[in-house]
């Protein structure tokens, strides 16, 4: 990201021992090989204690796969993500239902404190348009109406602060939900637009359970070859391999397909990204607050010094075999320019996780 310093984290080990991070089971064992006594500072400090963490990142930064990964790392019973924006949404639906609504206004009666008129919000709620932000004190309310349901849980805030006049308000967000003696910390994510444009214009999703895959950078297991797929569609589709899946188990796996709108990119959302790129340069510059500080990308130049090989994330390549009727498939480090035009590498989501551990032990100063 231009204008800040997110140090490389080396998470290259002294003895070279291979994980498919792909693999649940062989994941966990990667994270207790490069992390083992940090997950268990983290975990013995959970047992009585707890914190709040703002997670700062553009859309499709990974935010969610970051928090969710390190809940199944250390302890589901002791990490909560909590997504502003999901909440956002739940509320959309929660208010057209007459009694849940009557709920919420009672609730914002005792909780509210804003300037804006609480009968005019609820009326304008009901056309909301999705791109209007909600009163600062209104989202508040609702996160502390969400929150106190979660228990006492080290809480992962993706969404909060979304704008210039609210990071401010993280300095006292734990005081209103109860989490006074707590620390509470940024952890701010550079990701290069290139991975998130690629992420989103290779997107694929199986119309049948929605699991979400992507043709260039995570491929399924099995791959179907179009021939007659005309010039500029695409002659390769991935087959949905979820076990859950109903058409899997039905023996009929489906087709994944483009979600309409992916094919343009970050072209719709570029505005959103220039956002929340100010706002992780003002997070960045807040006192008073530790920071962790996340990469997602390393210059390719330094790869093999500070990774090993399978934490790099793989292209995928396909290529279909005349004489076999097959579709071959084969890996290699994914390569792109990064938003200074350094030739760079994406790092797979566990490898920023463990640097993330290790910087959270740093800043609980455990």
């Amino acid at each position: 990201m231009k204008d800040l310093d997110f140090p490389l984290f080396e998470t290259k080990s002294e003895v070279y021992k291979k994980f498919n991070l792909t693999d649940q089971k062989q994941r966990q064992e990667y994270f207790e090989y490069k992390g083992g006594p940090e997950i268990k500072k983290i975990r013995e400090y959970l047992q009585n204690n707890t914190f709040i963490a703002y997670f700062m990142g553009k859309k499709s930064s990974g935010k969610g796969t970051y928090a969710k990964m390190l809940a199944e790392v250390v302890d589901k019973d002791k990490i909560a993500h909590f997504s502003i924006g999901d909440m956002i949404r739940s509320f959309d639906e929660v208010i057209k239902d007459a009694e849940q609504r009557k709920e919420v206004e009672e609730f914002l009666k005792v909780n509210y404190r804003g300037f804006l008129n609480l009968d005019d919000i609820m009326k304008s709620w009901d056309n909301r348009s999705t791109k209007t932000l909600l009163p600062t004190e209104l989202i508040l309310a609702l996160a502390k109406r969400e929150i106190s349901k979660l228990g006492r849980k080290a809480i992962f805030i993706d969404g909060f602060p979304r704008d210039l006049d609210q990071v401010s308000y993280a300095l006292f967000f734990r005081d209103l939900v109860d989490y006074r003696d707590d620390p509470d910390l940024f952890i701010l994510i550079d990701v290069p637009t290139t991975v998130i444009d690629e992420r989103i214009k290779f997107r694929m999703i199986c119309p049948v359970c929605q699991t979400s895959r992507n043709l260039k950078l995570l491929a399924t297991k099995n791959v179907e070859y179009d021939p007659s797929a005309g010039s500029g569609q695409a002659k390769f589709h991935l087959i949905c391999d979820n076990s859950a899946c109903p058409s899997v188990l039905a023996g009929k796996a489906e087709r994944m397909v483009t979600k309409e709108g992916d094919e343009q990119g970050i072209a719709p959302i570029k505005e959103r990204l220039d956002k929340d790129e100010m706002l992780i340069k003002e997070a960045y510059k807040l006192q008073g607050i530790p920071k962790v500080l996340l990469r997602n990308s390393i210059p390719a130049d330094k790869t093999k010094e500070i990774t090993d090989d399978y934490e790099i994330t793989p292209e995928f390549v396909y290529n279909f075999n005349k004489e076999s009727g097959k579709v071959e498939i084969t890996e290699k480090p994914w390569e792109f320019l990064d938003d200074q035009g350094t030739a760079s590498n994406s790092l797979m989501p566990p490898p920023v996780v463990v640097s993330l551990i290790k910087q959270l032990v740093k800043a609980l100063d455990l």
